[in-house]
């Protein structure tokens, strides 16, 4: 009989003490997802336009039709939405994970350039912002050399961390394992730690994300319907992590879109919470490469 593909138990009722430095009780990650310039669009022979993560939501002209109004909400991220959240974070100091899909950042090279000055790590999200889950297996290992390749040459280094767009295909992990130069992938929302998987024999770190303290729910139903109720939630999952970190801490994530909470009102919410983790003592704020590299040393893949 084949076994079940699936883990329901992961660590269970003692989850590791993951001996973050400083002693923190959490490690909080901020992603700024970089997408804007690689969503399906008609000028790029998608032969429709992006629906997904606009102001709004679920409105669509049909196929074949370009969509201005989706493409200048895009385009209003990377114009000024991305510099506004480069700002909250220069002002503070912020280490931050970009989840960078490959043609926006070509697009963009002042943009490319100010995220390789402040230091952030670029982790791979496709060479554009399309369904990988869609792509058979020659078609994915391909878009993810080519992502490699753009990342490495717009960065100066290679990115260590891989990202789908929310639906990996069940090729994913095994691709990025496979690849060799990887240390670990996102494309999980089940766990507050990261964890070691076996994959074709060979161990493999996951950094779950969220998909829950993040902007897109302003743009998806049930979600955010205020900035308030975006910063309430923010700080209640920090308060619940930062509780629980007196004895068992984890990580926060915190996912976040250039044309979404780059906004004036959404990023007044964000710049709200940011202020009120640097308050709090014992929290540590790291990329996620930072935090691969941590579990690694720390908690080797020998100890699965």
């Amino acid at each position: 009989m084949q076994s079940y593909p699936r883990d329901l138990i992961g660590y269970g009722r003692n989850p590791p003490h993951p001996g973050w430095p400083g002693d923190a009780r959490i490690a909080v990650q901020i992603v700024l997802n970089y997408e804007e310039g690689s969503e399906y669009s008609i000028p790029d022979g998608d032969g429709f336009s992006e629906t997904y993560l606009t102001e709004v939501p679920g409105a669509t002209l049909g196929a074949g039709r370009r969509d201005l109004i989706v493409e200048s909400i895009y385009e209003y991220g990377s114009r000024a939405g991305f510099w506004r959240l480069m700002r909250l974070f220069a002002e503070r100091r912020l280490p931050i994970t970009i989840f960078g899909a490959a043609l926006a950042l070509e697009r963009n090279p002042e943009a490319a350039r100010a995220i390789r000055e402040a230091g952030y790590e670029v982790c791979a999200h496709g060479r554009r912002w399309v369904s990988f889950h869609e792509m058979s297996e020659e078609q994915e290992r391909e878009d993810m050399r080519r992502a490699i390749e753009s990342l490495a040459q717009i960065t100066g280094e290679r990115p260590y961390g891989w990202y789908c767009r929310y639906a990996p295909s069940e090729n994913t992990r095994r691709l990025v394992v496979e690849e060799g130069g990887f240390l670990y992938d996102s494309d999980a929302y089940n766990d507050d730690l990261p964890y070691w998987v076996r994959v074709g024999g060979k161990a493999h770190l996951v950094i779950p994300y969220t998909l829950d303290a993040n902007d897109m729910k302003f743009s998806v139903a049930p979600g955010f319907t205020s900035p308030s109720g975006y910063f309430e939630y923010l700080r209640d999952t920090f308060d619940v992590l930062y509780r629980e970190g007196a004895t068992s801490p984890k990580m926060m994530s915190v996912g976040l879109h250039c044309r979404l909470a780059g906004r004036p009102g959404r990023a007044a919410a964000l710049e709200r919470f940011l202020d009120y983790v640097l308050a709090h003592d014992r929290v540590w704020i790291a990329r996620r490469v930072d935090i691969a590299r941590h579990w690694i040393a720390q908690h080797p893949a020998e100890s699965i």
